[in-house]
């Protein structure tokens, strides 16, 4: 199972790196969409730093939904679905080699991000572990529930408005915890922070567990 991840993660990677689609439009769409924020609240400063917990976790939800779209939108030409289908692969390992992809390239639109609010926030980074540890396991569940929806409205002719609709309820609770623990390490109350932390690793290891129990089912029927 984890030679097939490797397999899928390192083919959704490579084709990224030749294409560039992450760095050359979806970098730039979140840093446009903390900068349009920007400028809304920039006369009530105060206002600006309270939001930059949400604000920060908005666009990295909406970069989830690109770069999830993109992962299942390079299989559509040439029946490259079919093909992964009949590789033999563990479903299970495409599931988690699928998701490791969106969560690396997730992972790099972050760090430019943290570097757009701080740059344009002025936020404080004190509590950088919290940070780090809400950041990755928040990541991880966005990364699960997505690429298991993504695979659910991938052979759907609506999948482009379809997904955001299946996706944003599911990943309720992690932008919550999400922003919960960003707004503590940013007040410098790390021991809620933590708590926050502990909540979105038990929604991360239950989406995790999920998709690879549905996505086999999900990878035939798409």
């Amino acid at each position: 199972m984890l030679r097939d991840a490797a397999l899928v993660a390192g083919k959704d990677l490579r084709i990224e790196v030749r294409s560039r689609v992450a760095l050359n439009q979806v970098g730039p769409f979140a840093l446009v969409v903390l900068l349009l924020f920007a400028f809304a609240l920039d006369p009530d400063r105060g206002v600006l730093r309270e939001a930059t917990p949400g604000l920060f976790w908005i666009a990295v939800l909406l970069s989830t939904l690109l770069v999830v779209q993109r992962s299942y939108g390079i299989e559509a030409a040439d029946a490259g679905r079919d093909a992964l289908r009949l590789t033999g692969l563990d479903p299970a390992g495409v599931f988690l080699g699928k998701a490791s992809a969106v969560f690396v390239v997730l992972a790099l639109l972050e760090v430019a991000l943290a570097a757009g609010v701080w740059l344009m926030y002025d936020a404080d980074f004190a509590g950088w572990p919290v940070l780090l540890v809400a950041a990755a396991t928040a990541t991880v569940g966005l990364v699960a529930a997505g690429t298991v929806y993504g695979a659910l409205a991938a052979g759907l002719r609506v999948r482009e408005t379809l997904l955001p609709l299946l996706f944003l309820p599911v990943v309720a609770p992690v932008m919550i915890g999400g922003t919960r623990a960003f707004a503590a390490a940013l007040d410098g109350s790390t021991g809620e922070g933590w708590r926050w932390c502990a909540l979105l690793g038990t929604f991360a290891v239950a989406y995790v567990a999920l998709g690879m129990l549905l996505f086999e089912p999900l990878l035939e029927d798409s």
